[in-house]
């Protein structure tokens, strides 16, 4: 039986270890407090509290495992935590565990263009803000220790979704002259996107995946939809305020990622409002 470290079991890591039970791997799961833990006791797999930027905490923990994915977040947290979570997170897992591929989930927010261009894996991610800089740091520490990268769009599945919240208190606005390309990706398209990346591991070591849906959105469309969807009325202004990851503006390809057979349940904004998000939300259509 094949065994996987899940290191951060929140809404992706949750759904993903619960998956790779499911399938017959061997799963431990990291969180980062012992309340976390103590939440997920029920799950049919080992869930421990391991502090991944303590060096000592993650070689106290270690077993063998045929794969590690790091999934922890920073929770929106700043610079500082970027690096301790993200940096010497993955350098504590590449420590401890030198034999096990690493799959590190990063960002498509490292990709700094702002003229609504297309991006893929080969195109330059050089961000501007300290955090991105962050994650390009770790990407690059896993990537020379042969591991696995895949930068993930805007997350929302059940229960979540930051620009339907904003809809729903009313304080989302139409600004076309600073529109901007959303790219998404449904919390359940991005497992099966994970259990791709593991299960074919052998021949991506080294790589870089996106993992967005298929048809990256303009902001004000999607507010438009969900106007028109919702049947509520939609404010017009100005949202040019500079946005914490900084101002970007790109459609980020998944071509790479769908060459390897990746299927979508949930390929566009319409799709994973209709299907999962809106009832979720308890939103009647």
């Amino acid at each position: 039986m094949p065994q996987i470290l899940i290191a951060g079991c929140g809404y992706v890591g949750q759904a993903t270890a619960d998956i790779l039970h499911a399938r017959g791997w061997k799963v431990e799961g990291w969180t980062a407090s012992a309340q976390s833990a103590g939440q997920l006791a029920a799950r049919p797999y080992a869930v421990r509290a391991i502090d991944i930027t303590s060096l000592a905490a993650v070689s106290a923990g270690r077993e063998e495992f045929d794969v590690v994915v790091q999934c922890a977040s920073s929770g929106g947290g700043n610079a500082e935590e970027y690096r301790r979570i993200y940096l010497e997170g993955a350098r504590n897992l590449l420590h401890a565990f030198p034999q096990a591929p690493l799959l590190f989930i990063s960002s498509t927010s490292v990709y700094a263009q702002k003229d609504g261009e297309l991006v893929d894996e080969t195109s330059p991610a050089r961000p501007a803000h300290e955090t991105g800089q962050i994650l390009r740091e770790a990407e690059e520490l896993v990537l020379s220790h042969n591991g696995i990268v895949a930068r993930l769009g805007g997350i929302y599945g059940p229960g979540r979704s930051f620009l339907l919240r904003k809809f729903l208190a009313g304080e989302a606005v139409l600004d076309r002259k600073h529109d901007r390309f959303l790219n998404q990706a449904h919390r359940d398209d991005i497992v099966s996107a994970l259990l791709l990346l593991v299960e074919q591991r052998a021949n991506l070591r080294g790589q870089i995946h996106n993992v967005v849906d298929d048809q990256p959105i303009l902001a004000g469309d999607a507010c438009q939809w969900l106007s028109a969807h919702l049947r509520r009325p939609l404010s017009e202004g100005s949202v040019a305020a500079a946005r914490k990851r900084g101002e970007t503006n790109k459609r980020v390809s998944n071509k790479k990622l769908r060459a390897l057979g990746w299927e979508l349940r949930y390929p566009n904004f319409a799709v994973a409002m209709t299907a999962s998000i809106l009832p979720s939300f308890g939103i009647e259509q």
